[in-house]
């Protein structure tokens, strides 16, 4: 039997809201534990939801970058399942009626193109979180109970675990780009949930489907479906189906394996029905068109016109758009500074990066602005100062904020390109090392680079390094 795996992603996603989903309480990360409540989102009696706007915005606006079509007319549906960071026992979600489905995002793995369709992007509410003591007691912390969460749907087009980590890269990079999450996983805003099964597509004989649960990093979805995709394979291959059932798994990081949960529900288990105390939304469709308008470009295109207008490699370009604010800021700078983008992207990639890393700073509060970056770029172009000079004046201008010009001319920096001026320091070179100055008449051309250092260093920098270079050619 010629199996192959298919895979299919549930992504639940954070929206990136004010106030929660059906109530005013704040979403803020890391606040007081149960702090964050009220009697709405903690499900006492009495207490009516009202759906937040924003977060409808949002996954409108998700579903439109997914190629989504958006729902003239969707509904919340109750979804009953007892758990203890659920008071209310159940979960205020969109079942049969979501707000936008049938959308699609493609891919490049490996070389090749992929295609993977979105069957629905919903709204819901987050549960609570359960931490468990060792003394086997358990606490619960409700802060998170309610915040607006975007279930973001594939079907099964997954055949690879390369597939599913890039799906993933993409993805995020797209819900930063909009604005509707921060994504960052390691704050619980972004999880991923893989089913996996193997398939006879000509037959239609499949392994029963395996949902590995609360993925919290792109490198534990890759892990955890490579490893649960040989596992199906192995128990196959040893004619031992009858092991496999439909089950939810979870990924055991310190072990490399995934270990049973228990046997997995169906959505007849979960006992579906509209949720009485909302009415169903029908979004105005000029609000719709709006939010899909005001979409930004999005990184997979923006990374495309990056290589065809500013001539920059595909890493530079897939790197500068890893976030908007970046991007922003590399083509603010190109519009600013008339030489080549190539330059700024190793500037903004290389030191300015390094600069913001090492202060733990973004982009979009650098110091260093787009017109003073230029600036600097400006004066190497100009011969004005050497690069070497310019990472200095960078760092200075990191620190103090002030623009590069301004440096160069308090600190006389200004790169020597006098030859006059270059003469006797080029003397003093050649015969203070007699070695390299043979091995340049001999034609060792290696050499001359040593010498040009030298001069270099005599100069602290200052001196113009292709006229020392031409210098030095004629007189040796």
């Amino acid at each position: 039997m010629a199996m192959e795996p298919m895979i299919g992603l549930e992504v639940h996603v954070q929206l990136d809201t004010e106030s929660k989903m059906f109530c005013s309480c704040s979403t803020q990360f890391g606040a007081e534990p149960n702090s964050n409540v009220c009697p709405t989102c903690l499900g006492l009696p009495g207490s009516l939801p009202v759906p937040n706007r924003k977060a409808v915005e949002y996954v409108i606006r998700t579903g439109a970058a997914l190629g989504c079509k958006v729902a003239d007319r969707c509904r919340f549906a109750r979804k009953n399942y007892f758990y203890p960071d659920l008071p209310k026992n159940f979960q205020v979600s969109q079942y049969d009626e979501p707000l936008t489905y049938d959308g699609s995002i493609d891919l490049t793995v490996d070389g090749e193109p992929v295609r993977i369709r979105i069957r629905r992007a919903h709204l819901e509410e987050d549960t609570g979180k359960n931490i468990h003591l060792q003394t086997g007691s358990t606490l619960v912390e409700y802060n998170r109970g309610g915040i607006p969460l975007m279930e973001i749907v594939t079907e099964p087009d997954f055949t690879t675990a390369e597939q599913c980590r890039e799906y993933l890269t993409q993805l995020r990079l797209i819900l930063r780009c909009i604005g509707v999450s921060t994504a960052n996983m390691e704050e619980g805003a972004l999880r991923a949930e893989p089913t996996v099964n193997l398939n006879d597509r000509q037959t239609g004989e499949a392994t029963p489907k395996v949902e590995i649960k609360n993925l919290n990093s792109i490198r534990s979805v890759f892990e955890a479906v490579k490893y649960e995709i040989a596992r199906q394979r192995k128990t196959v291959a040893e004619g031992r189906e009858d092991e496999l059932f439909q089950q939810t798994r979870r990924w055991d990081e310190n072990n490399g394996v995934t270990a049973l949960m228990r046997r997995k529900e169906t959505s007849d288990d979960y006992m579906y029905f509209p949720e009485p105390d909302l009415v169903p939304l029908e979004p105005d469709r000029a609000w719709v068109e709006g939010i899909v308008n005001s979409c930004p470009e999005l990184p997979a295109a923006r990374c495309e016109r990056f290589c065809e207008q500013y001539e920059v490699p595909e890493y530079d370009a897939r790197v500068l758009t890893e976030t908007r604010a970046l991007a922003d800021y590399f083509e603010e700078t190109c519009e600013r500074f008339e030489g080549a983008a190539k330059t700024v992207s190793n500037w903004v990639m290389g030191d300015l990066m390094s600069l913001l890393n090492e202060a733990g700073v973004s982009i979009e509060r650098s110091p260093v602005s787009c017109a003073n970056l230029a600036e600097l770029l400006s004066l190497i172009e100009e011969n004005v100062i050497s690069g070497k000079i310019a990472k200095d004046v960078l760092g200075t201008m990191f620190e103090t904020g002030r623009s590069a010009r301004e440096i160069v001319a308090e600190e006389g920096l200004e790169q020597i390109s006098d030859s006059g001026a270059l003469e006797s320091v080029i003397d003093e070179v050649i015969a203070e090392n007699p070695g390299p100055v043979q091995d340049v008449r001999e034609g060792k051309d290696k050499a001359i680079g040593f010498l040009v250092g030298q001069v270099m260093k005599k100069t602290q920098g200052q001196a113009n390094p292709g006229m020392v270079n031409e210098m030095l050619r004629e007189r040796l």
